[in-house]
């Protein structure tokens, strides 16, 4: 009996692969270092990684003989091959607890969830409110200067400028009010500077009227199955609270 190779899963496969492990090791991956994971040689596995190099999916830096992904790659694996981590119940507990410590104010609960969202995506959290056009929080802005993509001070420098244009953020925060969920992946964000960059917006309600969105800011090498629900069930606890105010 002859086996049939579905390449289009061998290359989602090892694309995937790729993806997971920049994200947390933020070095480029070889085709030897994902041998140990697949059935078939490190040749192999360098030949499906030219052929994502020529889908665009993947490229090469010039100090490594390794491949990153690109922001379509990134973009490929966010829509297609994303398996999400739900949070844990005491993760979920934790939320809560937190924002239960947080007086009845709007402005102090508002600022409670910037720092929710970045201690729990070690990521810019961000909070825009929409009756208050100038009205936006941020937290986490440290967190983000210890990766590796923001040792440049360049960049840190168009970051932390970013962060303080609130109008320029706010437009592209508040774009998609009506989205659930909405991923601007490096070159998909109007901010060339920052083309290293991901951000991920939710919005939040009172009586199903979106009332303003919740944004983590990083680097395309963020942890997208764990963000991704920490986002949602973040703007569901902010929807609920402020139902209740």
């Amino acid at each position: 009996m002859v086996r049939t190779i579905d390449y289009d899963k061998r290359r989602e496969e090892v694309l995937a692969a790729v993806v997971d492990s920049y994200i947390h090791n933020a070095s480029a991956v070889s085709s030897e270092a994902l041998a140990p994971n697949f059935n078939y040689s490190s040749a192999t596995i360098r030949s499906i990684m030219s052929e994502l190099e020529e889908m665009d999916l993947l490229t090469h830096t010039h100090t490594s003989s390794g491949r990153i992904p690109t922001d379509k790659g990134y973009r490929f694996y966010v829509d297609n091959l994303l398996m999400e981590i739900g949070l844990l119940q005491a993760e979920k507990d934790e939320i809560l607890k937190e924002y239960k410590k947080s007086r009845k104010e709007l402005d102090v609960l508002l600022e409670k969830t910037s720092d929710l969202l970045s201690s729990f995506t070690h990521c810019t959290g961000i909070v825009s409110f929409v009756e208050a056009n100038d009205k936006i929080f941020y937290s986490g802005m440290s967190v983000m200067l210890e990766q590796p993509e923001f040792h440049d001070l360049k960049r840190i420098r168009i970051l932390m400028n970013l962060l303080e244009e609130k109008q320029r953020l706010l437009g592209v925060i508040n774009r998609d009010l009506e989205e659930r969920i909405k991923i601007y992946i490096g070159r998909e964000l109007p901010f060339s500077a920052l083309d290293s960059c991901t951000l991920i917006t939710s919005n939040y309600k009172v009586k199903d009227k979106p009332q303003g969105c919740i944004a983590v800011l990083g680097p395309t090498r963020m942890e997208y199955a764990r963000i991704i629900p920490a986002i949602e069930y973040i703007s569901e606890m902010l929807s609920s609270i402020l139902s209740d105010f």
